[in-house]
């Protein structure tokens, strides 16, 4: 446990066999007409009564993820939960409504398009959000027909494996969801290159997702990739700076600062610079950190003594680089002197040929960076090979939305920062990822178009 760095439970692993006797499990019930022939509405009906498990077993789900990587449990329970509950309902609606289209051609040749659920799918979840990420696999590909096996993080398996057995109690057929634990360089690996897989979804880092999509090529299966971020926050100086720190502090530093899309580089405008830094390390500097099921906790530990060895090493190499350190930039323990916690840590004077601007951290570690011109900020946003998120604080919308269209980014937040809704699109440009989860986008990375000819008398 991350918080006491005590082990407190062993878990089986998979081989490639297991791999394979999950994969022959999955396209027998994938044909199987049990599955394969029910009609949408109950495939929206199992959606829903698993929807109505979590609900009821919020507590013991939330619990399991808090100890698996140290969230501060009130907090999850209450935003995330609320998230994988609403993210299972939502899918559950789109059931029924997967259509195709009809298209006149000629007065002799009739067209129309079916959308097919792909077969077999993989998805490979995260540490950072194990049970939200899990919901925006299983909603999307259980809605539209597929059999889906995930694989969570060998850093967070216990509340993934609670999920599968809440599937089963929704009366899934044997087969339709399981769950394999393991590490990626063979339950992972074994799953990508399964030649009877037909779809990787993957969550995770831009160096893994790249082997993810070599793997994947073995059969050409479809792909979606959510990867790194490095989002930029912009804020104007005409922007109200007290909420632009609030939502600075939630994007970034919360969920320890494990976030894909946390806005680690913040981009202030030069006249402004000083009082939204004031503003915002003051807040950074009350933030309670703490034992995950502490309410009072704000801030729980870095999920592993791996992440917490890279987050300070990325902090050592800032000092190193001549950024200005606020508040922060080491450990702080917990009870017992036990614990892989950092402090909140801010750097300003940051320029974008460092480490701490270019690379992502996912640690509670912030780098500020100033501009003159709306034009400098956009520049510096977009200097980056991740394209995940940026978020604009100002209160001119002409700004607002002309910034928005020029960030080369999947998601721009104007006015706040990863409030992310299932019922939006979420992904990234370059090298943030392939395709989208969540909103009716997600629904296309599980179905296939098929095209039927009709010759309505056309002779040769």
């Amino acid at each position: 446990m991350s918080s006491t760095e005590e082990k407190i439970v062993e878990v089986e692993i998979a081989t490639a066999e297991d791999v394979d006797k999950a994969v022959k499990a999955a396209r027998a019930a994938f044909n199987n007409p049990t599955w394969h022939d029910l009609i949408p509405e109950d495939r929206a009906k199992l959606l829903n009564k698993l929807a109505d498990l979590v609900e009821a077993n919020v507590d013991e789900l939330f619990t399991l993820q808090a100890w698996d990587v140290g969230k501060p449990f009130k907090t999850s329970r209450d935003f995330e939960g609320g998230h994988l509950i609403g993210t299972l309902r939502y899918f559950a609606g789109w059931a029924d409504k997967i259509q195709g289209r009809t298209i006149p051609v000629s007065k002799d040749k009739f067209g129309y398009t079916l959308k097919q659920p792909v077969g077999v799918c993989g998805g490979i979840s995260p540490w950072n959000y194990p049970l939200t990420n899990s919901g925006w696999k299983l909603g999307p590909a259980l809605a539209t027909g597929n059999c889906i096996i995930l694989k969570p993080s060998e850093y967070a398996p216990l509340a993934t494996l609670y999920l599968a057995n809440l599937a089963r109690e929704a009366g899934y057929p044997p087969g339709v969801v399981q769950v394999l634990n393991g590490y990626g360089k063979q339950a992972g690996q074994a799953l990508t290159e399964h030649m009877d897989v037909d779809k990787i979804a993957f969550t995770g880092s831009t160096t893994t997702g790249r082997l993810v999509i070599k793997s994947a090529a073995v059969n050409m299966k479809k792909t979606s990739i959510e990867a790194g971020g490095k989002s930029a926050f912009i804020v104007f100086d005409d922007a109200d700076l007290d909420q632009a720190a609030k939502w600075a502090i939630a994007g970034g530093l919360g969920n320890s600062g494990q976030i894909c899309s946390a806005n680690s580089r913040i981009l202030v405008q030069e006249g402004v610079q000083e009082k939204f830094v004031k503003i915002f390390a003051d807040i950074a500097k009350a933030t309670k950190l703490g034992q995950q099921f502490d309410e009072a906790t704000q801030q729980g530990p870095q999920a592993s003594k791996m992440q917490y060895d890279k987050v300070l090493g990325y902090i050592d190499s800032a000092n190193k680089d001549g950024a200005k350190l606020v508040i922060g930039g080491h450990p702080h323990k917990g009870a017992g002197g036990k614990g892989f916690f950092i402090q909140p840590t801010v750097f300003t004077g940051v320029t974008r040929d460092m480490k701490i601007f270019q690379e992502e951290v996912f640690g509670p570690v912030i780098a500020v960076t100033t501009f003159k011109t709306e034009d400098e900020a956009v520049s510096l946003a977009n200097d980056s090979a991740f394209g995940l998120a940026a978020m604009v604080f100002t209160e001119n919308l002409k700004t607002a939305h002309r910034t928005a269209s020029k960030l080369q980014t999947g998601m721009v937040w104007i006015n706040e920062s990863n409030n992310t809704d299932y019922k939006l699109p979420f992904g990234g440009f370059k090298q943030s990822g392939l395709g989208r989860d969540c909103g009716e986008s997600a629904l296309e990375e599980y179905l296939e178009e098929k095209t039927v000819h009709v010759n309505l008398g056309l002779k040769l």
